[in-house]
């Protein structure tokens, strides 16, 4: 196997722990519940706590990465996210399990944007969205075995010492990656992706600066912030309550239909790079259908009861997970506007809105449950007005994605 291989195949495996630990939530809730003394507002920012440390972090990502390269940015952080990981499982309190959570976030933050940034020099432009797309489909079974299988794991060990296990695996991965990574190859066989040296202080600021006074970032940037803020808070945490508690459905039959839906994401990510690359040669257009689906599915979500049959429930968790996918084309989209020499600028400031937007919808949806309705915080009208919050913010971010430009104009 060549090296760059290893080094894909050791990046993906950290993006795999990434979203493992960021939706880890959803089915624990009433062990967390139960053992740090939680309400439904206190229990939004705990998840939301991981995805706040996880946003700010992109800031000296975005300014960092291209100098000091993907190796020692993501070594460096996954040691935090062991440490948070470790601090999370011996968490007795709400502010105890947010120091852990927050530190989760951080230690997970250049998992994804040094994996594409690694990504950007070992392999051709051409198969950039195809392999991003396959990233994120490996990387989404972490999400997989957050659901079901973690269901199964607490069962036998206790949730406090599955994340014991899982952070010593984060461990030995962190440390392998150390010794085995490397930035780009040694004799770059492909100049247009590879060999890009390394950048100044003050022209990694100039970068910046330039990012932010680009139009289609902003508009990009809110698209991304409402696509994955909204996709991910019902993922990461409400699918489990709106399961369990309005659904009055199982641990374990919850832990399936979230499972289901990281199988719409694990289908959809290559396809829709594979789409984008090959048939449609768009990236715009996919996304806008993307996001316009996924607001449709949110109004749907506000009408189904306990009433509802698992066969008109089941294909909404996958088709949820399948189109939610296809907002990452926004990485590459970003990508294609932007010059080489900005691209780990360009995507890591898309990530940063791409990681706030959870944090955000998380606390933000378990406050307006709690407020509206503090006597049935996690009932069913509770739910329905969330959803419906959702399905506005994704139509506004839908109609704003019309004006960002398709490619990047010659210069």
């Amino acid at each position: 196997m060549s090296r760059r291989w290893i080094i894909f195949i050791l990046a993906t495996s950290h993006f795999f722990l990434s979203q493992f630990y960021r939706t880890s939530t959803a089915v624990i809730a009433p062990e967390l519940i139960r053992d740090l003394a939680l309400d439904t507002e206190e229990l939004g920012l705990l998840s939301a706590s991981f995805f706040y440390g996880f946003a700010l972090t992109q800031i000296p990502i975005s300014i960092l990465l291209d100098k000091m390269g993907p190796r020692w940015m993501m070594t460096v952080l996954s040691l935090m996210g062991v440490v948070g990981a470790i601090l999370f499982s011996i968490a007795d309190s709400l502010g105890f399990g947010l120091i852990g959570r927050v530190l989760l976030g951080i230690g997970m933050a250049c998992n994804l944007m040094g994996t594409f940034k690694l990504l950007t020099e070992w392999f051709e432009p051409l198969v950039f969205a195809t392999l991003s797309g396959f990233v994120v489909s490996i990387g989404t079974l972490g999400n997989m075995v957050s659901a079901t299988p973690l269901v199964m794991l607490v069962e036998q060990m206790g949730w406090r010492n599955s994340f014991q296990l899982i952070a010593t695996i984060n461990l030995i991965l962190t440390l392998t990656l150390s010794v085995v990574v490397r930035d780009r190859p040694p004799r770059p066989k492909i100049p247009s992706a590879g060999g890009v040296p390394s950048i100044s202080l003050t022209q990694a600021f100039s970068n910046l600066g330039l990012l932010l006074k680009n139009k289609d970032y902003w508009i990009i940037s809110f698209a991304t912030f409402v696509r994955y803020g909204t996709f991910a808070a019902f993922q990461a945490l409400w699918a489990g309550p709106f399961l369990i508690e309005v659904m009055g459905y199982s641990a374990i039959r919850t832990g399936n239909l979230i499972l289901l839906m990281n199988v719409g994401l694990i289908i959809g990510s290559p396809l829709w790079g594979a789409l984008s690359d090959r048939a449609f040669k768009t990236r715009k257009g996919l996304i806008v259908f993307c996001l316009l689906i996924m607001g449709l599915i949110s109004l749907v979500l506000a009408t189904i009861t306990p009433k509802t049959g698992l066969y008109v429930v089941a294909p909404i968790f996958f088709a949820f997970g399948l189109v939610a996918s296809g907002g990452l084309l926004m990485y590459p989209h970003i990508k294609d506007l932007m010059p080489q020499k900005m691209a780990g600028a360009a995507m890591t400031g898309i990530n940063f809105f791409n990681m706030l937007g959870p944090a955000v919808f998380l606390q933000g949806l378990g406050v307006l449950m709690q407020h509206l309705y503090p006597d049935a915080s996690r009932g069913p009208t509770a739910f329905d007005a969330a959803f419906l919050v959702c399905m506005v913010c994704l139509a506004g971010a839908t109609t704003l994605y019309l004006f960002t430009a398709g490619k990047r104009k010659a210069t």
